[in-house]
């Protein structure tokens, strides 16, 4: 460890910082594993290890470990946090694509169309050194480890591309280029940040947690894909044919995509979504918008898409305080629940065992209090009845017969006739 501390600069690794006891990181060991042994063989210059950060700690708080696992390629005084999905291809993708050059050349027409078939989405810079440039190397520095970046001349470009202005910024994606304006579009890093997922997805949890970062509305037709019935593929192509051709309409404020399944979007909306259905998703502030209306063709979706724009389709859920203490009472129950699915022994032992202990102090503290309460009674019984003969006796002997009282005769009489014989 000793030796990698003072020679990691010299090379660029890929490091796994994991926790022996973390699930996730024994899940990610065999796929670990055959990334290590695939870029070897390929003759990467990327050296791939793991790092156990709870042995190492102060390494893994020197580049940022807060969370297991961890992948950071290391490269230079630069770390690069992983946040794709975790497959062999996805990571290897990654790291390629970071220990590479940031700004990558494109010196030929032939390079071009030979990323173009590789990349499904990548950005390119045209032209001289300039300001927008240098916005450019900074985005890239930034989301290298989302995308990749390229610098071209005009004459590389292909012959449909048309440029108002020079210099630009361009992605091409969806078999098509979108330019960036600095006017309609803002921040430069922003709008990368945007563009750099196509179109339309196949959306899951991972995806819809990166979408949140980009500011767009996400449409998703949330089918069963098992399901071959007219409904289910009919929104899923509704959905695709909106997503291709209305993208010059849509693609600043939309993205699109189909969901196989209702489980994961019911747990994210709290709310029980019927298949198929269409739901149109903010996932900046956790609003989302249901149908209301009957969707029988594009234009329908369409026109479904402008009145959530123009606001005449009513918001549900938030991010208000009442939503985030239903997103608690929630996410409580759910976990009761799945547990109790999953181990019904384990989900009575977990919470059986502690309603028992409270059950049992609470008893105990009402059985104290009761004897508590009879014994200091007893005591106040016993007390009087130990000191009430004197008074009593003494009483009875100053007492005089009154008259027409005659009960009191009866029971004083043969009392005087006894003290008399003794007496």
């Amino acid at each position: 460890m000793h030796r990698f501390k003072e020679n990691r600069k010299d090379d660029i690794w890929l490091v796994d910082f994991y926790a022996p006891w973390c699930g996730h990181c024994k899940k990610l060991e065999p796929i670990w594993n055959e990334v290590g042994l695939e870029m070897k063989s390929i003759g990467s210059p990327v050296k791939v290890g793991k790092m156990d950060a709870t042995s190492y700690s102060s390494i893994a708080s020197e580049f940022g470990v807060r969370g297991y696992p961890t992948i950071k390629l290391l490269k230079g005084d630069l770390a690069y946090n992983y946040r794709g999905p975790r497959t062999k291809d996805d990571i290897i993708e990654f790291a390629h694509r970071v220990s590479g050059a940031l700004i990558r050349p494109l010196p030929s027409q032939q390079m071009f169309e030979h990323v173009q078939k590789r990349h499904r989405v990548f950005f390119v810079y045209i032209g001289g050194e300039s300001p927008l440039k240098e916005k450019y190397i900074d985005a890239a520095s930034e989301l290298i480890v989302y995308t990749y970046f390229f610098s071209a001349s005009e004459e590389v470009v292909p012959e449909y591309v048309t440029l108002k202005e020079m210099p630009a910024v361009l992605v091409f994606k969806d078999e098509t280029y979108f330019v960036y304006d600095e006017y309609e579009d803002g921040d430069l890093s922003s709008w990368i940040n945007r563009e750099r997922f196509q179109n339309y997805l196949t959306m899951d949890g991972f995806l819809l947690y990166e979408l949140g970062d980009t500011g767009k509305l996400v449409a998703i037709a949330v089918i069963d894909e098992k399901n071959t019935s007219v409904e289910h593929t009919r929104l899923k192509s509704i959905i695709q044919e909106v997503a291709r051709d209305y993208r010059d309409q849509f693609h600043r404020d939309f993205q699109f995509g189909h969901m196989d399944g209702n489980d994961y979007i019911n747990t994210l909306l709290m709310d029980e979504l019927k298949v198929p259905t269409v739901v149109v998703l903010n996932t900046s502030n956790q609003q989302y918008f249901l149908l209301d209306r009957q969707i029988k063709n594009a234009e329908d979706m369409v026109q479904f898409i402008n009145n959530v724009l123009d606001g005449t389709v009513d918001a549900q859920g938030g991010d208000s305080i009442l939503q985030r203490l239903k997103r608690i009472v929630f996410d409580a129950k759910s976990t009761i629940v799945s547990i109790f699915k999953s181990s019904p022994l384990m989900g009575c032992f977990l919470f059986g065992l502690p309603l028992g202990v409270i059950s049992i102090m609470c008893y105990g503290i009402y059985t104290a209090d009761t004897d508590g309460g009879y014994i200091e009674e007893r005591y106040e019984v016993s007390k009087s009845e130990t000191e009430s003969p004197e008074p009593v006796e003494e009483s009875k002997e100053k007492q005089e017969p009154r008259s027409g009282d005659s009960l009191v005769p009866a029971v004083q009489e043969p009392k005087d006739v006894l003290e008399k014989k003794k007496d």
